[in-house]
């Protein structure tokens, strides 16, 4: 109610009539209706002038209750409270999420918030009106979250999806129905260190250890994942006729493998990118590739994309136990896909005097101002592969790396024979 400012109304001409239209909430009706009434004749007694129609119409409007608050609590406010819940909310905001135009959000960033919704959101303040999630029922819903064990950080991205939902329950003209105003302190909403979140990064050393793990499919990926500073997705989603160019000095990011499957949104506009290699990843890709002329460049046996889950559970936990890395944020050995990703990044920034708008664009960044917008350094590809041979990628090579997969070993033999 406080985003509507008052109507003025809208007066017309109707037969031998002057009138006003205004928009009426009514009980049982979704949307808001067009109402209408006489303001004077046009001609003959009672006639009005402009001004004093226009101040007869503000009054009809105003004895008709359009614009007050009673109106609004007991027909728009009740009709919220008695149908709409959280969860019915939350499912209504999902829905829109994966058909709105504007600013789509990604398949796999949905199935989380889904995922969110059914097992911790909906079971503590589903069943509330949506009118009543505020402060109060956040507060308690920390309190449960917290003493479950979640970590900062995860509360304060649950709690912003409570935030979302709320803000999603708007009337026929956009505007939101239940505006809040969060207090975090009285929320007691816990504070994300960042210095204390689980964001490991491999150093030259562990990632010339994990270029010569046992599995030459996944050693490859390490290797890639780790000179490139690809998204794990992004690397699985490299499709060997389309992704590669024919000398093997560059990769086109332009989707990514999730559960095996290729979704062609990347996670950032800014992911789109072409992503020049050093010479001597270069000839590692090349060799292998071997023969294969198609298909994923990482594929399982039956031809689709490995999964990310089976690489870290069977190939880089295990080599990282083997390497007896300890991560400093949680003090076992266990990492995820991304610190290849922190490694490129701070090896790219700190050991290296390359351009800072080409490493950004290496690594897929958003700009942060016009600067960024200006920077042109894409499509400057003579000199993006300069700066790729001449920043390195910061570990050792083993010195004898396989040339093919399996699969594309069996294929060999079989032509031969």
């Amino acid at each position: 109610m406080s985003r509507r400012t008052g109507q003025k109304g809208h007066t017309e001409r109707s037969g031998n009539w002057w009138v006003v239209r205004w928009w009426m909430d009514l009980e049982g009706q979704d949307k808001r209706v067009h109402k209408r009434a006489r303001i004077c004749p046009v001609s003959g007694p009672g006639v009005l002038s402009k001004s004093e129609r226009i101040r007869r119409a503000r009054e009809i409007i105003a004895e008709s209750g359009a614009d007050t608050v009673e109106h609004f609590n007991a027909v728009v406010v009740k009709k919220q409270e008695t149908v709409t819940t959280f969860q019915e909310q939350g499912a209504r905001w999902l829905g829109s999420l994966r058909t709105r135009k504007r600013n789509p959000v990604a398949l796999s960033t949905t199935e989380d918030w889904e995922r969110i919704l059914g097992n911790w959101l909906n079971p503590h303040i589903g069943t509330l009106p949506i009118s009543e999630v505020n402060n109060a029922s956040l507060k308690r819903l920390v309190a449960a979250m917290s003493g479950a064990g979640l970590s900062p950080k995860t509360i304060d991205n649950y709690a912003g999806l409570v935030k979302m939902v709320v803000a999603s329950a708007v009337d026929a003209e956009g505007e939101q129905i239940f505006p809040r105003k969060w207090n975090h302190e009285f929320i007691d909403m816990p504070v994300v260190e960042k210095s204390k979140q689980n964001t490991p990064c491999f150093s030259g050393d562990v990632m010339t250890g994990l270029a010569g793990w046992k599995k030459p499919r996944e050693r490859v990926l390490f290797i890639l994942c780790g000179a490139a500073g690809l998204r794990i997705g992004e690397a699985l989603g490299i499709e060997i006729d389309k992704h590669i160019a024919s000398d093997f000095s560059l990769l086109k990011i332009r989707q990514k493998a999730r559960h095996c499957k290729i979704e062609e949104r990347l996670k950032t506009q800014s992911a789109l990118r072409d992503v020049d290699l050093h010479p001597a990843i270069a000839n590692l890709l090349k060799e292998f590739v071997g023969g294969r002329k198609s298909g994923f460049l990482f594929s399982t046996r039956n031809g689709k994309p490995i999964a990310s889950s089976n690489v870290i559970r069977r190939h880089l936990h295990p080599a990282l136990e083997k390497l007896k890395y300890v991560n400093p944020h949680t003090g076992n050995h266990k990492a995820g896909n991304h610190a290849f990703r922190r490694f490129r990044n701070t090896y790219l920034r700190n050991h290296t005097e390359c351009p800072e708008g080409l490493y950004k664009y290496w690594m897929g960044h958003a700009g942060e101002g016009m600067s960024d917008l200006y920077d042109k350094i894409k499509e400057d590809v003579p000199f993006r592969k300069k700066w790729a041979e001449q920043c390195g990628f910061g570990f050792t090579l083993p010195s004898v790396v396989p040339n093919v997969p399996k699969k594309a070993a069996k294929t060999k033999a079989a032509k031969a024979a």
